[in-house]
């Protein structure tokens, strides 16, 4: 290309770009080689990482390689991005089973014909102590304990181990052995693809450009999509599953979902409505068109059942907002403010369509007249104004 146009798509949606000029030049100029790596310390991708597999997939029909890193050493170790506490080892068998899981499930994104697999052991487990040493000699301490992550526990007295502290370098050593021209991850990857810069430098290589791309909130609506968190959306669930959890994410986070997963704007369309797009869209991506008419059905059909036809009214004054834990309190299903938080908090409270996970929320009456409150499995109310 001779032309800025395949920089352009490869900004869209990107956060951190080292630099956008030496990127630009070597996307009209080279082949390149783009590293991504994995660190199978689960056997299922999610939505969030589906994120940054997409960016590496645009690389590809540009032409590049893709270059999936499978950490299989690193894994040992444990990533340390975003802990308060060191990660638990992995069995060399737990290590081999997520990875064949990981490869099936990136090949629903990727093209697995431009796309070479490395093992980080193949060049990690070799080295000698005078090879790690001379690793080391790539940076400082002070430059580790820079490393957010690292600095929190430092001064807390949180253990650190040093492990832990290897592992910036081993990651950044993957980018020497494959030579990477360019390194993706997420936007809490930062310093461990800086790092990669720099150990290449060290090591005489031309030093690879970075590329961060955005961290998709979870199901909560609170923190970045994580299996231990719990607040995930797999892109290899059933698409029943897939389908409701979608329609349970909170209304503000559904841009950032049609942006980094679809790529396009949400459209104007009523929250539910504008929800049961994303949710079509996504299970027909991962599961095919024909999955998504019986995901809906089932869906629908779930909480039409759950609804009693004798739903008992809670009625609300029309003129002031109700906290969401005083209505529950209001309808019965809980004794005590301490009681209803803890439901929010299990994803046990249901308003209309929506999971309720925000504790803190107002519900203006007039918006959610109709709809039914539900606590538990079998606790309905449905809300009203009152004359």
């Amino acid at each position: 290309m001779t032309d800025h146009s395949a920089l352009e798509k490869i900004r869209k949606n990107a956060v951190d770009v080292v630099t956008e000029e030496e990127l630009d030049r070597r996307l009209r100029n080279e082949k390149l080689r783009v590293k991504l790596g994995i660190d199978p310390t689960a056997p299922d991708i999610h939505l969030g990482f589906a994120v940054v597999l997409k960016k590496l997939r645009e690389f590809q029909d540009l032409g590049h390689t893709a270059v999936l890193v499978i950490g299989d050493y690193t894994a040992r170790v444990g990533d340390p991005s975003g802990r308060s506490k060191t990660r638990p080892i992995l069995s060399p068998e737990q290590i081999g089973e997520n990875t064949r899981t990981y490869l099936d499930q990136a090949y629903l994104i990727l093209d697995k014909e431009r796309t070479e697999i490395r093992y980080n052991s193949e060049w990690l487990a070799p080295l000698s102590m005078a090879d790690i040493i001379n690793l080391t000699r790539a940076t400082t301490v002070a430059r580790i304990l820079e490393r957010d992550d690292f600095a929190k526990r430092y001064a807390s007295g949180s253990p650190i181990s040093l492990t832990e502290l290897l592992y910036p370098l081993m990651q950044a050593y993957d980018s020497v052995a494959i030579d990477a021209g360019v390194e993706l991850g997420g936007t809490d990857q930062l310093y461990n693809l800086l790092m990669g810069r720099h150990v290449m430098e060290y090591f005489g290589k031309r030093p690879q450009c970075v590329l961060t791309t955005p961290l998709l909130v979870g199901t909560d609506g609170k923190i970045k999509m994580s299996k231990s968190v719990g607040n995930y959306i797999g892109i290899t669930e059933p698409p029943e599953d897939m389908f409701g959890k979608v329609m349970s994410i909170p209304d503000e986070i559904m841009p950032d979902y049609y942006s980094l997963l679809l790529e396009r704007p949400m459209p104007e369309a009523e929250p539910v409505e504008q929800k049961r797009t994303l949710a079509r869209s996504l299970v027909k991506e991962f599961h095919g068109a024909r999955a998504v008419a019986e995901a809906e059905k089932h869906f629908d059909t779930v909480v039409r059942r759950e609804v009693p036809d004798d739903v008992p009214e809670v009625a609300l004054p029309p003129e002031k907002e109700i906290w969401i834990v005083d209505l529950i309190t209001r309808a019965g299903f809980a004794k005590t403010n301490g009681e209803a938080r803890r439901f929010i908090r299990g994803g046990a409270v249901r308003l209309g369509e929506k999971v309720i996970q925000d504790e803190k929320i107002n519900l203006d009456p007039e918006s959610i007249k109709g709809d039914v409150l539900q606590v538990g499995k079998r606790r309905y109310a449905r809300i009203t104004i009152e004359d």
